[in-house]
């Protein structure tokens, strides 16, 4: 385990009470590992200004399957980022409506991409990308 390194940190106490109601809901045993969270989220979202940093990208669409040629239409895209996508799982959500999840690792550009080119074919009801880290730069 690293050093730890202890600091204070000076708040209005009415924001403090609502902080600590937060991370009660939340299930974080200590405020520490709560600030903790804050901190990597901070540091994972300057990781994906870096055009050229490798990180992860998880995208869900979801879609009518029975819609002409767009399930065609999103294989092709992903056929064409075959370096950029890890993993993809189809989940039919009921008899016309299915969830697509797909897991990229990449430059965060070329991500960003591939995520936009999905989620904005025609057809595709609503995505979500979720931007993460590979972890190697993150303690």
């Amino acid at each position: 385990m690293d050093k730890i390194s202890r600091f204070g940190v000076s708040v209005e106490t009415e924001l403090l009470k609502r902080f600590d109601e937060l991370i009660k809901k939340a299930g974080y045993p200590t405020r520490s590992e709560a600030i903790r969270d804050l901190i990597r989220e901070r540091l994972v979202e300057e990781e994906w200004k870096n055009p050229e940093k490798e990180t992860i990208g998880i995208l869900g669409i979801v879609y009518d399957h029975e819609i002409r040629e767009l399930t065609e239409n999103l294989n092709r895209i992903q056929h064409q980022y075959i370096h950029t996508i890890v993993s993809s799982t189809h989940i039919h959500l009921d008899h016309h409506n299915c969830l697509e999840v797909i897991v990229m690792k990449g430059k965060s550009a070329v991500v960003k991409a591939v995520s936009d080119k999905l989620l904005s074919t025609r057809s595709v009801k609503h995505g979500k990308l979720l931007m993460t880290t590979t972890g190697k730069d993150i303690d």
